[in-house]
């Protein structure tokens, strides 16, 4: 029986059928050559992305496949959007498994950042999430960062086995997993996995050989869906999604004053002596301060509260968060937008994001 051929962009069994099906293609033509489906020839050449009908369920059958057989799990995470990267119950899908945590995008956090701080946080984090790793890698497929260590961790404790990608969508995988082809298997002619800033590209398993028995398996990204990306137009993703080194912007506030970014997300200091409030967002985004009385007028203004989420018209359509800051330095995070990062001393903050976005309070991260 003739194996099915695959898209090796996203991994999707290809078919000729249904246009409005993962795989379509106009025509195969079984020459050999690498395939890509018409989705992801329209990404890779147009920058356009379709949407497809793979549900949550499906990647959970996939990390049900994956449970039953033996391997390393690579977990990625975005560093800047970790926690909107964490998979609730990874180890209750992959029980007993190793789990090798690499931490991508260092490239978005500020340069002075000490990367042994940065590693021995993300351990703290993951201890909340009842995730023991084996090891902890800081990178960035970007740069390049430190991709020959994560080839060498790899072959250490993947034990002559097969090795699973997993990660939310955005985190970085694909990318990743291209830097590990560029760097070390430099094939001719070999097509790349399909990368973009759209959430949801990889769809089905990617197979890469490690060596004549084994394999490296790029898994589709799990949709998180308290992460802001899923919830805005297509057009407002460059903005959101930061690109280059993140420049933390600084805006002192008294109580009775607002900051806008841009029109995604609204933080209210309610009570508490003048405090610095270091924003970290995309350079693209504009932050826009203004008192706390005037700012659901303004948020109607769109030439200058900008981008905003898809079915959000009014403040009020967006959900309401009321915190109290405990003492130390901390961060209000937005998840898949960035955060502030404030000194706490009990201050009374109230943040507007859209509905279902997940909003946190965490120890500082810079």
């Amino acid at each position: 029986m003739n194996q099915p051929i695959r898209c090796y962009g996203c991994g999707a069994i290809l078919q000729t059928d249904d246009q409005k099906k993962v795989g379509y293609i106009p025509q195969i033509k079984d020459n050999g050559k690498p395939l890509l489906c018409q989705r992801c020839f329209r990404l890779q050449h147009y920058h356009k992305l379709e949407k497809t009908s793979l549900q949550s369920d499906d990647f959970l059958k996939i990390l049900q496949q994956i449970s039953e057989k033996p391997g390393l799990i690579v977990y990625i995470i975005d560093l800047f959007d970790f926690n909107g990267s964490m998979l609730q119950g990874l180890t209750r899908h992959l029980p007993g498994k190793d789990i090798l945590v690499v931490a991508n995008k260092r490239d978005l956090l500020p340069k002075l950042c000490n990367n042994t701080k940065i590693t021995h946080w993300i351990y703290r984090h993951l201890k909340e999430y009842g995730i023991k790793p084996v090891d902890v890698l800081i990178t960035s497929a970007k740069k390049n960062f430190q991709v020959e260590t994560l080839m060498a961790l790899i072959d250490k404790y993947r034990q002559q086995q097969d090795v699973y990608v997993v990660g939310v969508t955005n985190a970085g995988k694909s990318t990743l997993i291209n830097a590990l082809l560029k760097a070390f298997m430099q094939k001719e002619d070999l097509p790349l996995i399909t990368t973009s800033e759209f959430p949801g590209t990889t769809l089905d398993l990617i197979a890469i050989e490690l060596d004549e028995t084994h394999r490296l398996y790029d898994t589709p990204g799990i949709v998180n869906s308290h992460q802001l990306t899923l919830h805005v137009a297509d057009r407002d993703l460059k903005a959101i999604v930061p690109q280059s080194e993140v420049k933390q912007q600084i805006y002192q506030l008294n109580d009775g004053q607002s900051l806008y970014v841009g029109g995604l997300a609204r933080l209210d200091f309610l009570k508490g002596e003048k405090t610095s409030f270091a924003g970290f967002f995309s350079n693209r985004l504009k932050i826009h301060r203004c008192k706390l009385e005037r700012a659901d007028e303004i948020f109607t203004n769109d030439q200058v509260i900008s981008p905003k989420a898809l079915n959000v018209k009014e403040i009020q359509d967006m959900a309401s968060y009321t915190f109290s800051i405990p003492e130390g330095k901390h961060d209000v995070v937005i998840s898949g937008l960035g955060w502030f990062s404030l000194k706490g001393q009990h201050q009374k903050i109230r943040v507007y994001a859209p509905q279902e976005v997940g909003v946190f309070i965490r120890q500082s991260l810079v």
